[in-house]
């Protein structure tokens, strides 16, 4: 496939509006056969930027402009969560912070929140929005969405992965989504489906 970027830019360098590990090494991994060079905003210090936004489209242009400003770089943003059918879609925009206290938190107050709920009330999905851009003024981001339904677990269970895997189990693989060999995350995921969208995108989309 030809160079994803724009054939007026001289480096395949992308920076990811996002400074989660976890977060980089996921798509760091599925974008590769892209023939990007991902690389996290920390490594330029882009600032963070207010996520004020009502939906996950709205945070993901945010952090991708604010990015692709600072750096000059194509930029890629990534706003997911998790919505859950019993707390009306919550945690929702909010996942990341839900608790104040990290992944380990926000795990505990989800478990806790749905405590003593049947399996078929315990429905959930990941959601995730993808954003590129090939500068800050782009006036035609590629937008992409990807989901990924399963149901949420009565403890956590696995060791993979971040955020809410632990506590999110996949029907399909009858396992947590932190017990999923990353191989197999990076094929059926919510980033995985969006990124595929992403492919298919730039693929179409004239130098």
């Amino acid at each position: 496939m030809s160079d994803p970027l724009s054939s007026s830019s001289a480096s395949n360098t992308v920076v990811l509006a996002s400074g989660n590990a976890g977060k980089l090494k996921e798509l760091g991994g599925i974008l590769a056969p892209l023939g990007m060079d991902l690389r996290s905003q920390a490594e330029f210090d882009v600032p963070e930027v207010p996520e004020d936004g009502l939906t996950f489209v709205e945070n993901a242009l945010i952090k991708a402009r604010a990015a692709a400003r600072h750096t000059g770089l194509p930029a890629i943003a990534d706003d997911s969560g998790l919505e859950v059918d019993a707390l009306q879609g919550a945690p929702g925009i909010h996942s990341a912070r839900y608790s104040g206290e990290g992944d380990a938190g926000n795990n505990r107050k989800l478990l806790a929140a749905l405590a003593g709920l049947p399996r078929e009330q315990r429905r959930a999905r990941f959601q995730c929005v993808l954003v590129f851009l090939r500068h800050a003024d782009d006036p035609t981001p590629l937008i992409c969405q990807g989901s990924w339904e399963g149901f949420i677990l009565d403890a956590p269970a696995g060791e993979q992965g971040f955020g809410y895997d632990p506590v999110f189990y996949v029907p399909d693989h009858d396992r947590s989504a932190a017990e999923l060999p990353r191989e197999v995350k990076n094929q059926v995921s919510h980033r995985a489906r969006a990124c595929a969208q992403l492919a298919e995108a730039l693929a179409r989309r004239p130098g």
